[in-house]
Protein backbone atom coordinates (compact mmCIF):
# COMPACT_ATOMS: atom_id res chain seq x y z
CA UNK A 1 0.00 0.00 0.00
CA UNK A 2 3.15 2.52 0.69
CA UNK A 3 4.28 1.49 -2.48
CA UNK A 4 1.48 2.75 -4.32
CA UNK A 5 1.30 5.73 -2.52
CA UNK A 6 4.46 6.56 -3.24
CA UNK A 7 4.13 5.67 -7.01
CA UNK A 8 1.33 8.27 -6.98
CA UNK A 9 3.04 11.02 -5.29
CA UNK A 10 6.35 10.71 -7.77
CA UNK A 11 4.30 10.56 -10.50
CA UNK A 12 1.52 13.45 -9.59
CA UNK A 13 4.09 15.90 -8.88
CA UNK A 14 5.60 16.09 -12.43
CA UNK A 15 1.81 16.26 -13.91
CA UNK A 16 0.73 19.01 -11.06
CA UNK A 17 3.71 21.21 -12.40
CA UNK A 18 2.88 20.43 -16.21
CA UNK A 19 -0.56 21.45 -15.87
CA UNK A 20 0.48 24.80 -13.90
CA UNK A 21 2.81 25.92 -16.30
CA UNK A 22 0.28 25.17 -19.25
CA UNK A 23 -1.73 27.34 -17.32
CA UNK A 24 1.23 30.00 -16.50
CA UNK A 25 1.68 30.13 -20.25
CA UNK A 26 -2.67 30.71 -20.83
CA UNK A 27 -2.61 33.47 -18.46
CA UNK A 28 0.63 34.68 -20.22
CA UNK A 29 -1.32 34.70 -23.69
CA UNK A 30 -5.22 35.80 -22.36
CA UNK A 31 -2.86 38.59 -20.79
CA UNK A 32 -1.35 39.84 -23.85
CA UNK A 33 -4.56 39.28 -25.71
CA UNK A 34 -6.62 41.96 -24.01
CA UNK A 35 -3.42 44.27 -23.96
CA UNK A 36 -3.64 43.90 -27.92
CA UNK A 37 -7.43 44.33 -27.81
CA UNK A 38 -7.49 47.45 -25.59
CA UNK A 39 -4.83 49.15 -27.92
CA UNK A 40 -7.09 48.62 -31.15
CA UNK A 41 -10.25 49.83 -29.27
CA UNK A 42 -7.81 53.04 -28.57
CA UNK A 43 -7.07 53.02 -32.12
CA UNK A 44 -10.91 52.61 -33.06
CA UNK A 45 -11.72 55.53 -30.37
CA UNK A 46 -9.29 57.72 -32.43
CA UNK A 47 -10.46 56.84 -35.73
CA UNK A 48 -14.00 57.28 -34.72
CA UNK A 49 -12.68 60.85 -33.45
CA UNK A 50 -11.03 61.84 -36.59
CA UNK A 51 -13.99 60.88 -38.97
CA UNK A 52 -16.37 62.77 -37.39
CA UNK A 53 -13.94 65.90 -36.76
CA UNK A 54 -13.78 64.91 -40.87
CA UNK A 55 -17.41 64.98 -41.37
CA UNK A 56 -18.22 67.87 -39.03
CA UNK A 57 -15.50 70.20 -41.33
CA UNK A 58 -16.98 69.02 -44.68
CA UNK A 59 -20.65 69.70 -43.11
CA UNK A 60 -19.65 73.51 -42.06
CA UNK A 61 -17.96 73.70 -45.50
CA UNK A 62 -21.28 72.62 -47.46
CA UNK A 63 -23.11 75.40 -44.90
CA UNK A 64 -20.78 78.26 -45.92
CA UNK A 65 -20.91 77.21 -49.96
CA UNK A 66 -24.97 77.37 -49.47
CA UNK A 67 -24.76 80.31 -47.28
CA UNK A 68 -23.09 82.00 -49.92
CA UNK A 69 -25.27 80.94 -52.77
CA UNK A 70 -28.39 82.06 -50.89
CA UNK A 71 -26.80 85.38 -50.25
CA UNK A 72 -26.19 85.46 -54.09
CA UNK A 73 -29.60 84.26 -55.39
CA UNK A 74 -31.38 86.49 -52.86
CA UNK A 75 -29.50 89.74 -54.33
Amino acid sequence: MEDIIAIIMVFSIPIIAIVTSHLRKQSTIKQKLIKEEIELEKLKQQNFLLETEKLRLELEKIQKIDFKDDKTNSL
